[in-house]
């Protein structure tokens, strides 16, 4: 039954992934056709501070409330409404935040003005985006895919009906209003999200006072899985948020104009990442559905079918990574032109293409690691991997050879990370079996 469970959940994922990834790159086409090469710049400029308070609005409720709802050891709806409250509360903080710092981190840090106004717009993002995903991590432990695959697909349907909708409107008072307007649907596309998931909840489903009051107990173990996972999320997101920022200022510095910084950024974050990022429907969907899956098994102390579970996430991860991979290197140019009607950032991904096919087993790797207690593990893999990244990208933007050193700072962080996991999972399995 349970290797039933994970076969069906995982073809529910990838099924339901293809689907959300196809949306979500027929959207970057048309916000890139929409808002042109200087708007899309603009956007993935800001997106790394988008993503760095995504991570933090989050505090990785999805994932403990997954683990620990997979265990089947508690309450589950008291679990639930504790995290909830916690949540809400911080994402409140959140948006206080952003709105104090947004003029420097716009002035100061991205040396673009303009990034205001679309930095201000993530606040009212955040609060819809993490009581979603924690109503998923709901689901997920319950091994229940269906629900978050529905609810992510109209999410992207009505992102892309606003964006068509909104964009060419904004774009007529500016610029700035488009960029935040590109922003602001996910507040739409999140709040859609919540109300399907609410629907899914079964038909008996009852709520008492002592549900819906928050346990200490609950309270403890969900931080004690949320932290160090927050911690290491939150390690990327620094890293990736102070990607623009190290890169403007230094190549700035060396003698590049603002103009160049702002549209070769773009190419590789705008278009070269997300081909290169494409598997990822498939590598997640296998890791979202392992982690509920060894969870159960690590804590019956099914060691011998964990490592099997894990490697066969593994082998399905690079069955998909290694000839995409190969592809892409092999026609860059059609892959750039078909998707992003344009040929700029062909030699890039030829470049930094190889590298990617460790990126691909990161995801399995990582939730194995949660799912056996190495949280904290997780956190120093990645804080080593974002520290190789950062100290290369600083050294390397000194040498004047334009974003070649974004490449070669993304690809000492893959190798670094990426190594780092499997060893770790390695040694805890072999302690297991010899135990």
């Amino acid at each position: 039954m349970t290797k039933e469970k994970f076969i069906k959940s995982t073809i529910i994922l990838m099924v339901g992934g293809a689907i959300t990834k196809f949306l979500g790159m027929f959207i970057r086409i048309i916000m890139t056709r929409l808002v042109g090469l200087d708007g899309i710049g603009l956007y993935m400029l800001i997106y790394p501070t988008f993503s760095l308070f995504m991570t933090l609005s989050q505090l990785s409720m999805p994932t403990a409330i997954s683990k620990i709802v997979a265990e089947d050891t508690h309450n589950n709806k008291k679990v639930v409404f504790t995290a909830i409250p916690l949540t809400l509360c911080f994402n409140l903080f959140l948006i206080g935040l952003i709105i104090l710092i947004a003029p420097v981190l716009a002035n100061q840090f991205l040396k673009e003005p303009r990034a205001y106004l679309p930095i201000l717009s993530i606040a009212l993002v955040l609060p819809f985006d993490a009581l979603s995903n924690l109503l998923r991590g709901y689901f997920f432990g319950k091994q229940k895919m269906f629900p978050h695959v529905l609810s992510h697909i109209l999410e992207q349907l009505i992102r892309l009906t606003l964006i068509i909708l909104i964009t060419p409107m904004l774009l007529k008072i500016d610029i700035i209003y488009a960029v935040s307007g590109l922003v602001l649907v996910n507040m739409a596309s999140e709040l859609l999200s919540i109300g399907i998931l609410f629907v899914f909840l079964p038909k008996n489903f009852k709520l008492t006072k002592n549900d819906i009051k928050p346990s200490r107990e609950n309270l403890k173990e969900i931080l004690e899985i949320a932290i160090p996972t927050t911690g290491g999320r939150l390690i990327g997101s620094i890293g990736y948020f102070l990607e623009p920022i190290i890169l403007t200022s230094t190549l700035l510095f060396v003698g590049y104009s603002n103009n160049y910084i702002v549209t070769e950024y773009g190419i590789v974050s705008g278009y070269v990442m997300p081909l290169l990022l494409l598997p990822g429907f498939f590598t997640n969907a296998i890791s979202n559905a392992l982690l509920p899956v060894i969870s159960k098994a690590y804590i019956k102390n099914q060691k011998d079918y964990v490592k099997k579970k894990i490697k066969q996430a593994i082998i399905f991860s690079l069955l998909i990574g290694v000839p995409y991979t190969l592809l892409l290197m092999a026609k860059p140019n059609f892959f750039l032109q078909l998707f992003y009607h344009t040929e700029h950032g062909g030699t890039y991904l030829r470049i930094i293409g190889p590298i990617f096919l460790l990126y691909y087993i990161q995801a399995p790797l990582a939730a194995s690691m949660q799912s056996m207690n190495l949280s904290k593990e997780m956190m120093y893999d990645n804080l080593k991997g974002i520290l190789i990244k950062t100290v290369l990208l600083l050294l390397t933007s000194f040498l004047k050879i334009g974003m070649y050193p974004l490449l070669i700072a993304t690809t000492g962080s893959v190798l670094v990370t990426t190594l780092s996991h499997y060893l770790h999972v390695k040694e805890k399995l072999e302690k297991s079996t010899n135990y």
